[in-house]
């Protein structure tokens, strides 16, 4: 795990929330359990189970008794619902104030935009 990357029991959740997202780990799907987490990134099985735990009370993944942790259906749009917002904060606001600062409008940005993705 990345030290630089927040509590280690996040960097788990972030993982798993990743995996959701990129359909690796599809929904209704089985989650690795604690025990798996722990020994592959070589952590306590409670820190990977609090990361677990999270995701449970955000409603990503669900419980079955004896079983272990499921994807819940709705996951991945939950998850992408979530993290687009969070992009719109973390960059598109700033990039439209800083445009704004520069007097560059919402048209030329599309252009610049549009300009960087022809050149990829």
């Amino acid at each position: 795990m990345n030290e630089d990357a927040g509590p280690i029991f996040r960097q788990v959740a972030d993982q798993i929330e990743n995996a959701i997202v990129d359909g690796s780990l599809a929904e209704e799907t089985q989650a690795p359990s604690s025990n798996e987490l722990a020994a592959f990134h070589r952590i306590n099985p409670a820190t990977a189970a609090k990361g677990l735990n999270q995701l449970v009370a955000d409603g990503v993944l669900y419980k079955r008794r004896g079983v272990g942790m499921f994807v819940a259906t709705g996951a991945r749009e939950q998850l992408l619902k979530r993290r687009r917002s969070e992009f719109a904060d973390q960059y598109v606001r700033p990039l439209m104030t800083e445009a704004e600062k520069l007097g560059i409008s919402v048209r030329e940005l599309a252009g610049m935009i549009n300009d960087w993705e022809g050149a990829r």
